[in-house]
């Protein structure tokens, strides 16, 4: 089957109600915000209206989740997990949470690799514990001098967790497998729990492979978090699992029930299933739709905003741009009160991300070229 994913017309999405289609005025492009302008995968459309239809809309049972998750995880990657230390979570942020509640004490310092997804900001700081920052290299690598560093006490404090952004959000960038060796073998030496939020591992560009982390040696203690949600763009269906290394099953064991699968939801662990089994032709063609972006958004900028510059990515459906040659004080200001185009905010990813943007890149080429002519227009 055939399938045209960002193709939704703009007077269409105008309709949507989501975060997307409503912070801003309708005259603002939103290319913000991690949701795909896209068409629902037939499979997970029609399982969700099947449910409706016949009144299905209790509680979750059963691990239907858990199972799709193996299934899906060996058939793409070759990893096999066992559904036993697989569970459910009502999404990554919460399983997150719950992460570093049973492998740290309040007070214990945990790593976070800047530029990085907001909320792990908070989900550090709101738990008691505190962030020790070891920002990505400037060409979006793991910083792995900088990080055997931090682990071993040498800035200063000694931390007992490490959140890993894998592929990592905003940069793109899916880790190479030698680098998440690396961080397996020094979070081993220095006693560091790892922390994987793994929502974007099914977002690599074709021919790229996913390096899941419980597939390098020595990460039998780790914790991976992670959701259909995101290559399935399924987000206001909220559901996700924790998957548990060998050696951190009592963890997982540990998470209080209503803050794992009490709080998940039924129609969300339903469709993501179906997702995970039925969906996979349909996110081979989103892959594929991702990668052609990326590779317009390089050509647009080259013509048109030269000055500006993404950084080579291959996974996720996040561009980061460096805006810094413009000179600009607030980049994404000037290109939502100018350009009206919205995007992320360089600054809430970390320090480190002044004069840069986040830009989404999952809509249709012809949002994406409108959105980079006006903010080239914007300069003029």
């Amino acid at each position: 089957m055939t399938y045209e994913i960002l193709t939704v017309p703009l007077a269409d999405l105008r309709t949507r109600t989501s975060m997307k289609w409503r912070r801003y005025p309708q005259d603002v492009l939103p290319l913000w915000v991690a949701e795909m302008d896209c068409h629902v995968a037939p499979p997970v459309a029609a399982a969700l209206h099947a449910a409706i239809d016949r009144g299905d809309t209790g509680y979750p049972a059963g691990p239907v989740y858990e199972e799709a998750v193996t299934r899906f995880a060996q058939d793409t990657w070759g990893l096999e997990l066992d559904p036993a230390r697989i569970g459910l979570m009502p999404d990554v942020m919460g399983g997150i949470r719950n992460a570093i509640g049973v492998t740290t004490r309040p007070g214990d310092h945990v790593v976070v690799n800047p530029p990085v997804y907001p909320p792990f900001f908070a989900a550090v700081t709101g738990t008691d514990r505190q962030l020790l920052e070891v920002p990505m290299t400037p060409d979006g690598h793991l910083d792995l001098v900088a990080l055997e560093a931090a682990f071993s006490g040498r800035l200063g404090v000694r931390p007992t967790a490490y959140l890993l952004s894998s592929p990592h959000n905003p940069t793109g960038r899916a880790h190479p497998a030698e680098d998440l060796a690396t961080v397996a073998r020094l979070a081993r030496e220095h006693r560091v729990r790892v922390i994987v939020d793994a929502i974007h591992a099914p977002l690599t560009d074709p021919g790229v492979t996913y390096v899941p982390y419980l597939s390098v040696p020595g990460s039998e203690d780790a914790l991976v978090l992670f959701s259909a949600s995101k290559a399935w763009n399924l987000a206001g269906l909220k559901a996700a699992v924790m998957v548990a290394g060998p050696a951190a099953a009592k963890d997982l064991a540990a998470v209080p029930y209503d803050a794992a699968r009490g709080a998940a939801s039924h129609l969300a662990v339903l469709s993501h299933t179906v997702a995970l089994d039925e969906g996979r032709p349909w996110l081979t063609q989103l892959r594929t739709e991702i990668a052609a972006n990326r590779a317009l958004v390089d050509r647009l900028l080259a013509e048109k905003l030269p000055a500006v510059s993404q950084l080579p990515g291959n996974a996720t459906y996040l561009s980061w741009l460096d805006c810094t040659a413009l000179g600009l004080p607030d980049p994404q200001q000037h290109f939502l009160d100018v350009a009206r185009v919205a995007l992320n905010p360089g600054p809430a990813f970390g320090s480190v991300g002044r004069g840069h943007v986040r830009l989404n890149l999952a809509t249709s080429t012809e949002i994406l070229t409108e959105a980079i002519e006006r903010m080239a227009n914007s300069l003029t």
